[in-house]
């Protein structure tokens, strides 16, 4: 009796052990819930992208993803990351900091999978609706939180208002991103004259660009905002369509600009920020970051064709901090806030060059037709322009957007080259 009873559990082990259409189901529901976890939690998306990557691999074609890996859409992520484990041979670092630094870029080594994987899956779209749905409820607790600091999960920030996780920078990335990539969709519904799911759709846009601006507010998010959209629509779109959508994007950014004084950050304001980090020691935004800028581009120099190695930023601005009290050397940083330059004084020259090269073929691979094709493009230009002012793509949170973003969207891109279709409906014309 317990034989038989034990049989057909057995059965359906040695049925569904090696079921691609199974596993793909399950890497799917790890990849939404990483999306979905992404706005919320570092943790939780530490635990959803192994998962996911262990479902992927479980029943990959090997073969087929050594094939994609020839795409320089792949071995240029697999390449920088490379030079970075290597970079730690020349770095004079302590070993613990250089393996520590090499840690940032091996999100990029997800890229790949992501490629490989919605290439094959049709379920790509909804992890980009989990992520959107997930930025949506965040934005209500920004104004929930905005109303009653108290119910901040972040005390450290409540000098930030709104802030109900993390910090106002990655909140407002998310926001920035998902304000933009809601244009397509609302363009393409008033032209097929869907008027209600039109005017839902902008209004959700709406309220992301009203919580960056009047709640949490992001100058280099709100400055990205226009770039992003004039970007994608030139690509994207007819050219009266394209001036009207950056009429638009200028009258929207101005009134923002006269409405709202924290987003007012002209030249005078960048002049007088520095001269009073220069003259009183202020700690301003932009004379931290001109300095940290000044003081990397001389490390650059010392070592412009391989850098100074893996791990070695923060030995090197200890060693340009010699003039410092003992309380300023306290905020002697790892970080120059910028991801050339990040890269540069690492991995010199040839970093710099892997580096936009990656971001160049991404670029290319979002040339087509479709709003995944815009998502896709958005995401590698936002990264690329807010890496002016931070290093995005090694930090945890922009780096697993540009990560999942480019992998879901360059998977389904691929997918549809294959089938010779655009990767979704496009804007009719």
């Amino acid at each position: 009796m317990s034989l038989s009873a034990a049989a057909p559990p057995m059965s359906l082990v040695r049925r569904y052990w090696r079921d691609q259409a199974l596993w793909t189901t399950i890497a799917d529901v790890f990849a939404i819930l990483a999306a979905l976890a992404l706005p919320w939690s570092t943790s939780l998306v530490v635990i959803f992208v192994p998962c996911w990557l262990g479902a992927v691999a479980w029943v990959m074609d090997w073969r087929a993803y050594g094939r994609l890996l020839k795409q320089p859409i792949c071995y240029l992520p697999f390449a920088l990351v490379g030079l970075a484990l290597v970079g730690t041979l020349w770095s004079d670092a302590a070993w613990g900091t250089r393996l520590y630094a090499v840690g940032p870029t091996l999100k990029l080594l997800v890229l790949p999978a992501l490629f490989y994987h919605f290439q094959r899956s049709s379920r790509g779209m909804w992890v980009f609706v989990a992520f959107l749905v997930s930025c949506a409820l965040l934005m209500v607790m920004s104004w929930v939180v905005a109303y009653d600091p108290s119910l901040s999960l972040k005390p450290s920030q409540s000098d930030v208002r709104g802030v109900f996780v993390k910090n106002y920078i990655d909140q407002s990335q998310e926001f920035a991103l998902c304000a933009v990539a809601l244009v397509y969709p609302f363009m393409r519904l008033v032209r097929a004259e869907k008027v209600l799911p039109a005017l839902l759709l902008g209004l959700l846009a709406v309220c992301f660009i009203d919580t960056m601006a009047f709640i949490v507010a992001s100058r280099s998010a709100i400055v990205t905002m226009p770039v992003m959209l004039v970007a994608v629509a030139l690509v994207h779109m007819r050219r009266r369509t394209s001036l009207i959508i950056i009429g638009v994007t200028v009258a929207l950014v101005g009134l923002l600009w006269i409405t709202t004084s924290d987003l007012r950050w002209g030249p005078k304001r960048l002049l007088k920020d520095y001269q009073l980090y220069k003259t009183e020691q202020s700690v301003t935004s932009i004379g931290l970051r001109l300095e940290f800028w000044k003081k990397s581009l001389q490390f650059f120099s010392e070592a412009p064709v391989i850098g100074h190695g893996t791990g070695s930023l923060r030995g090197l601005f200890e060693r340009g901090a010699t003039d410092y009290s003992a309380s300023d050397r306290s905020k002697i940083i790892s970080n120059p806030h910028n991801q050339t330059l990040n890269v540069a004084v690492q991995w010199g020259t040839i970093g710099v060059v892997l580096l936009y090269a990656m971001w160049l073929v991404h670029l290319l691979l979002f040339r087509g037709e479709g709003l995944v094709a815009w998502i896709g493009l958005l995401v590698v230009v936002q990264n690329m322009f807010t890496s002016l002012f931070n290093s995005h793509l090694f930090d945890f949170h922009e780096g697993w957007m540009y990560v999942l973003g480019v992998g879901v969207a360059g998977g389904m891109t691929l997918a549809a080259k294959q089938r010779g279709l655009p990767a979704a409906p496009v804007i009719p014309r």
